[in-house]
C-alpha cells in the first residue's frame, strides 16, 4: 500500500487563456505566506500523474504551470523536498530582474533573459505583484575598465536590450549622486521584485488550473514500475515510479526536472549523464544601514572582469526599501549551506553596513572542470531516459528569465514527448 501523501490541492477548473499572453487574473497569495495543505489521504486518481515536474523553485513552478495552461487535459504534479516551496536559489538570490546586457549573444542566457524580462514585467502588471523598475548603472572607475565597458554596451545592443546608453561623469553623478566614475552604461530596463512572491504565484495559477503540488516529498529513486496485478494497469499507463525517502511514491508517464543544486544528483538517479556536475557557490550580501540608504538609488554594478564567471560586488535595492552589497562568491561547502565561516570586518561594519543573508547558486562544471555559462536541458535514453527531460543548469538569470524558459520547456515537452 503507497503511503498516503502530504499535497496541495489544486482548484477545479481551467485557467484562462495560454502562455505567454493568458494570465490568470486571479488573486495572488500573500509573500512567504504557505499555500494550503491537505493531509492525510488523497484519491487514487491523484497519486498518478501524466508528467511530473521536480523542483518547487520558480522554474519548476513556471514550467508546471505552462504545462498545465497548455495542455488542461493532463494531470500535473509538483515535487518539492521541503515543506514549502520557493525557499532556496528562489528566495535567495538579490531579486533583480536583469535585462540582458552581460550574456554571449545569440546564447540562450541572452535570448531568453531579454524575453523573461519583458514576460515577467508583464506577469506583475497583471497579478497586482510590486516591482520597480528602478534601473541599473555598470560603473567604470579605472580608465582600463573603460573599452570592456563599451565592448559590454555594444553587446547589449546586439542583444536587443532596451534604452542603453553610455554617460559621462556628470550625468552619473545625476543619476547616483553618492557614485563616481568615469563612464557608466545607463541600463533603464532593469528592474527588482520578490522572486518568491513571483514563485508563489505560479503555484497558484497552477493550483487553480488542476494542477498538485506535492511537498516535504525528497526524490530517492526513480524507476520502472515493476509488474504485479494489483499495479498491471497503472504500470502499462504510468510507468515511471517515483519514490521518496519515505517510501512514498507516485507514478508518471513523463519526468521534467528542475532541481537547481541537486540536477545533477536527480540526473544520476534516472539512470542519465551526471555530467554537467553542480559545484555549490555562496554568496554573502552585507546590509546598508537604515539611515545610510539614501546612498543609493538604484542598482551600481562594477564592470565585470571576463576572468570571472560573477558580475562583482555591486549594490542593489531591495523591494523591502533595504540596500544589499554583494554578493561575494565563494565555495560552499553545503548544498543549501547558507551560513559562512566566521567573518571580520569590524571597522567597515560599524561604519555603514551589517551583516546580510546569504545565497547558495548551483553552477555547473563540465568534465575538464570548466564553468558551463549557458543554460543545459537534456534528457536520456533508455525506457526512463526517453520519458524525462532534466533542466541541467540555470543559474542566474534564470528567475529573470523563468516565464521564458519555461515556454521553452513547454515546446520541448511537447514535441519529445508528443503530448
Amino acid at each position: 500500500m503507497v503511503p498516503a501523501l502530504r499535497c496541495i490541492r489544486g482548484a477545479c477548473g481551467r485557467a484562462l487563456g495560454g502562455f505567454p499572453g493568458g494570465f490568470s487574473s486571479a488573486g495572488r497569495p500573500a509573500p512567504g505566506r504557505s499555500l494550503p495543505l491537505c493531509q492525510g489521504g488523497r484519491p487514487a486518481s491523484t497519486r498518478s500523474f501524466d508528467v511530473v515536474v521536480i523542483g518547487g523553485g520558480i522554474v519548476g513552478l513556471a514550467s508546471a504551470r505552462a504545462l498545465i495552461l497548455r495542455h488542461p487535459a493532463l494531470s500535473i504534479g509538483v515535487l518539492e523536498k521541503e515543506k514549502d516551496l520557493a525557499i532556496h536559489q528562489t528566495g535567495h538570490n538579490s531579486g533583480v530582474i536583469h535585462s540582458g546586457i552581460y550574456y554571449k549573444p545569440e546564447s540562450l542566457k541572452a535570448k531568453l533573459c531579454v524575453q523573461g524580462a519583458a514576460l515577467i514585467y508583464e506577469y506583475c502588471k497583471q497579478k497586482g505583484i510590486s516591482y520597480k523598475q528602478c534601473g541599473k548603472l555598470i560603473v567604470a572607475v579605472e580608465q582600463e575598465e573603460i573599452p570592456r565597458l563599451q565592448a559590454l554596451y555594444e553587446r547589449g545592443r546586439q542583444n536587443g536590450v532596451q534604452g542603453l546608453r553610455l554617460i559621462q561623469q556628470e550625468d552619473i553623478k545625476k543619476k547616483e549622486p553618492y557614485c563616481r566614475g568615469l563612464m557608466a552604461i545607463d541600463c533603464p530596463y532593469t528592474g527588482i521584485v520578490d522572486y518568491r512572491q513571483v514563485a508563489l504565484s505560479f503555484a497558484k495559477d497552477f493550483q487553480e488550473a488542476g494542477g498538485f503540488v506535492l511537498t516535504n516529498f525528497e526524490v530517492k529513486d526513480i524507476e520502472l514500475a515493476k509488474e504485479s496485478p494489483s499495479r498491471s494497469k497503472d504500470g502499462m499507463k504510468y510507468p515511471i515510479v517515483i519514490r521518496n525517502t519515505k517510501g512514498e511514491e507516485v507514478q508518471c508517464q513523463y519526468v521534467v526536472t528542475c532541481a537547481g543544486l541537486y540536477s545533477d544528483r536527480i540526473s544520476e538517479l534516472s539512470g542519465c549523464n551526471p555530467d554537467p556536475q553542480i559545484v555549490p557557490f555562496r554568496g554573502d550580501y552585507l546590509i546598508l544601514k537604515p539611515e545610510k540608504c539614501y546612498l543609493v538609488k538604484g542598482n551600481i554594478y562594477p564592470v565585470p572582469d571576463s576572468r570571472f564567471p560573477f558580475l562583482g560586488v555591486h549594490f542593489t535595492p531591495r523591494m523591502d526599501g533595504s540596500i544589499w552589497l554583494g554578493p561575494n562568491a565563494v565555495l560552499a561547502f553545503k548544498r543549501e549551506g547558507y551560513r559562512p565561516f566566521d567573518f571580520s570586518a569590524r571597522d567597515i561594519m560599524d561604519v555603514i553596513i551589517k551583516r546580510g543573508p546569504a545565497g547558495v547558486r548551483a553552477q555547473a562544471l563540465d568534465r575538464d572542470g570548466n564553468l558551463i555559462e549557458d543554460f543545459v536541458f537534456d534528457g536520456g535514453v533508455g525506457d526512463i531516459g526517453n520519458r524525462i527531460l532534466h533542466v541541467r543548469n540555470a543559474p542566474s538569470p534564470a528567475a529573470t528569465s523563468s516565464l521564458a524558459i519555461s515556454g521553452m520547456i513547454a515546446d520541448e515537452v511537447q514535441q519529445r514527448f508528443k503530448l
